[in-house]
Formats: structure tokens, sequence, C-alpha cells
């Protein structure tokens, strides 16, 4: 276990939902203190207690009843994930979790994890629209989301007030499963026992976002993890909306072309 730093920042649970995604929506669902979400402890490598879900939820064929909010940018299915250096998928251990951003996040440095469990009307309803824009020949209805948010969260060993905010978003109808991440603002890749600097949260191993199903076969990294090129994530996308990804995740499909090469600042293109 990393030893704690001295508290830099301490986040007010407010809501964080600025950046515009499409028809003048935000990009960030709601979320916050205001919305009923819970928070994750103020803990370095530290994760929520296991959740019971109301409904289960499929993931590559699998029903899942529970699941876990991990700091260190992963939602989780079987265990906690405390691991802050991502591996690339597939994972050898066979571990099942979606990671939204895989890095070295440490709350107590700054920000807050927040999630919480919903049937809201509005909410149900806006993410049945993209839904069904993103997948127009796929009838679907929400009828359960569970969105979990990291708010301005720094990294491991930061001597500066950087801050991620990035958010995913499960929905299903029961029979059919989707995953939306957002990703309003990244600033930092890397935290200090990954390699990267405390000055600049660069360098080092850099963050990993995608999937791993917990078999050899399914799984998907999104284009530029675990390279530089992962900070501008929040221009790339597969549903024409920069720094929005969407998957359908109940059985492996990967959906849509990314609309921007990610391309490292300064430096040549990372796109395989």
């Amino acid at each position: 276990m990393k030893s704690s730093f001295a508290v830099l920042l301490l986040m007010a649970g407010a809501v964080r939902s600025v950046v515009p995604a499409q028809d003048d929506e935000p990009l960030l669902y709601p979320y916050g203190l205001d919305q009923h979400d819970h928070k994750n402890p103020k803990l370095d490598d530290g994760a929520s207690k296991k959740l019971s879900l109301s409904v289960p939820f499929t993931f590559y064929g699998k029903e899942h009843r529970s699941l876990y909010v991990n700091n260190n940018g992963v939602i989780s299915f079987s265990s906690r994930v405390n691991q802050y250096t991502p591996d690339p998928f597939p994972l050898a251990d066979g571990r099942t979790f979606v990671a939204p951003y895989w890095g070295d996040v440490d709350n107590v440095l700054g920000g807050e994890v927040f999630y919480r469990e919903t049937t809201e009307p509005a909410l149900l309803q806006r993410i049945t629209k993209s839904i069904n824009q993103y997948f127009p020949t796929i009838p679907y209805t929400a009828t359960w989301a569970f969105v979990a948010t990291w708010d301005h969260v720094a990294y491991y060993g930061s001597t500066s007030n950087k801050g991620n905010t990035f958010q995913a978003a499960l929905t299903t109808d029961t029979k059919m499963s989707f995953i939306i991440l957002n990703y309003a603002d990244i600033q930092w890749t890397s935290g200090l026992a990954s390699g990267g600097d405390p000055d600049t949260g660069l360098g080092g191993t850099p963050a990993h976002a995608g999937f791993n199903s917990g078999d050899e076969s399914n799984f998907y990294n999104i284009p530029g993890s675990r390279t530089e090129a992962i900070i501008n994530i929040t221009k790339t996308s597969n549903v024409n909306v920069p720094g929005r990804w969407v998957f359908q995740v109940d059985k492996f499909k990967v959906t849509g072309v990314p609309t921007e090469e990610p391309k490292i600042p300064d430096s040549k293109s990372c796109w395989l």
C-alpha cells in the first residue's frame, strides 16, 4: 500500500455537468450530493463496499448482481481493484471489469468519487434518447441505470492541482445492456508510483480505458490507452460526440468508428 500524502484539495459535492454533448445537453449526467449520490471513502487505492444491484446487469453474457466502484477509475464485478498501474486487455487473471480511466487516482489529494443506482425518469429518458440515436436499429428503453462519476480526482504523488473528471453510466432494459463513458476534463495520465511526473501527471505508464470480459477474446482497448495520447480522450468518440464512447455489452459488440485519431501532443500519431 502506498503511503498517504497530505490533503491538498478537498472537493465539495457540487454538480459538474457543463460540457455540451448534443442538442445543447451536457456531456455528463447529473451527479453529486444533490442527486443523492454516495461518495467513496478518501483512501488511496480505495473502493466502495460491495454494492448489490436491484436488477441484474448483463456484461458479456454473464449476469452480475453486484459491483464495486474503485477509486482508480474502474468498475469491477467480481472483486475490488486496488491495482494502480494499468495492464492492457485481455488480462491474464480473468478479472471482469470496465475501465473508464484506469490510473493512479488519489482522492485524498483531491476530488470525489460519486455513484448511485437510479430509475429516475428524466435520466432514463435522456439515456434512452442517446441509445436510440447511436443504435437506431435496436429498440431500447432504459429501465435502470448506475452512474459513477470521478470528479476532479487527483493523481498519486501530485504536487499540482490537476484533476480528471469522467463518468460511466451502466444501463439496461433487463435484456440488453449498454455502457456510456463520458470524458469531460482529462488533465493527467499517470501517478508517481506508475512512473509519472509529480508536477505534470504525465509520463510513466499512462492510464487505460476499455473493457475486459474475463476471457481471452471479448475485450476492447480504447485507442490511445496506455500511451500519452489517452489525455486526448475528451476529443475522441465512437458515436460522433467528442468525449463519449458507447458500447452494447450484453454481448460483445464494438459499434462505430472513432471520430478522431488520438494524437500524442507535439508528437507522432499513436493510432493502431
